[in-house]
Formats: C-alpha cells, structure tokens, sequence
C-alpha cells in the first residue's frame, strides 16, 4: 500500500515514528514533510498529503501536528479527500466504516506513540461499508 504522511514541527517526531512504523509492515511511504523541528506551516505539508491521496499517487494519507485540527481542516479543502481525527480506537474504524475516509489525523501533543501505531493500524485494515453511507459519502463528495 502507498500512504502518504505529514506533518508540521509539533507533529515531527511522531511523524517519524509514523514512517518506521510503516515501512516496517512493509507499506511504501511518501514523506511530504515537515523534516525538522524548525517551525512551519502545516497546511503546505497537510495539503501536499491531500494531493498525493486525491490524485491517487497514495491510497490513505496520514497527517500530524500538535492537536490534528489545523493540519485536518487543511487536507478537507482538497476535493475528494475525507479526514477525521482519530481521537479513540472507535473513531478511527468508523471513520473508515462510515464515512470511507482516506486520511487520519493526530494531535502529537494529546495522543502517545502505542495509541498512534496502534490507530493507524486500525484505520489501515477497516474497510468501507458501503450500503447505506454510501449515500452519505456521495453528499459529502458533492
């Protein structure tokens, strides 16, 4: 699977783990960002992930910085991307489930690195219903 990640400053070194994480599941990675601690702006690298994932260079996105609001907002404004943060395990399935997301946020400063891995896999290998969110999905996409 090809997924994209970014992040800004705040979000950096989970980023990072993020990355390890899924190259060792043996997953290709692309890594739009942020690559220090220096300050920057994340909706450059939130929107570059969005992009990737619209486009179909990437099939899931994954996105960090210091709570996951603005980095989230950011990725939304790119049609045909539909991000969550993925607060709690239960979130991160029916984001998925419910409503076909094909990004995940994290707030670097409100969750530790087991709960992100531990999400990512969970968002990772839930599938879409289908059925009745389909409809759902579909008003969103308009």
């Amino acid at each position: 699977m090809v997924i994209a990640i970014g992040c800004d400053h705040g979000g950096f070194l989970r980023k990072e783990e993020v990355k390890e994480h899924l190259i060792s599941l043996g997953h290709e990675v692309i890594d739009c960002g942020t690559n220090s601690l220096d300050s920057c702006d994340y909706p450059i690298f939130g929107r570059a992930v969005a992009e990737n994932v619209a486009s179909g260079k990437a099939q899931f996105g994954v996105l960090v910085c210091t709570s996951g609001e603005g980095i989230m907002m950011t990725a939304n404004k790119v049609k045909g991307v539909r991000c969550g943060i993925g607060y709690n395990d239960e979130v991160a399935s029916l984001m998925r489930q419910h409503n076909n997301a094909n990004v995940i946020s994290f707030g670097a400063k409100f969750m530790n690195k087991e709960e992100v891995l531990h999400r990512v896999d969970i968002f990772l290998n839930t599938e879409f219903e289908g059925g009745r969110h389909e409809r759902r999905v579909k008003l969103i996409e308009k």
